[in-house]
């Protein structure tokens, strides 16, 4: 069963310059403690905000390995975090995180 972290954020930035560079950092942090996968983001066009999606067989061990990075990002400040504990889509339990 794959459980997923999704991070819905405020950018507001001229440039997604900040926003690369941030999930380039997620994807290698993810990748070198082996729990799981970054699968990219959805920003709108006029890049006022966006989300990041990350799945993993454990939601929580993927947010532990991620939330001091994105504590660290000031973009991150006031952001929306879900863990969705089974498959999108369904009704599955999920956990609601803010990101100080």
């Amino acid at each position: 069963m794959e459980q997923a972290v999704i991070v819905k954020f405020s950018y507001g930035l001229e440039s997604t310059k900040e926003l690369f560079d941030l999930e380039d950092l997620l994807e290698s942090a993810i990748e070198s403690a082996g729990v799981g996968d970054f699968d990219g983001d959805e920003i709108a066009a006029d890049l006022s905000d966006g989300y990041l999606y990350m799945y993993g067989p454990d939601a929580d061990v993927v947010y532990s390995v991620v939330e001091p990075i994105l504590k660290s990002i000031s973009f991150m400040k006031s952001a929306q975090v879900t863990l969705v504990y089974g498959e999108l889509g369904k009704d599955v339990p999920r956990k609601i995180v803010l990101i100080p």
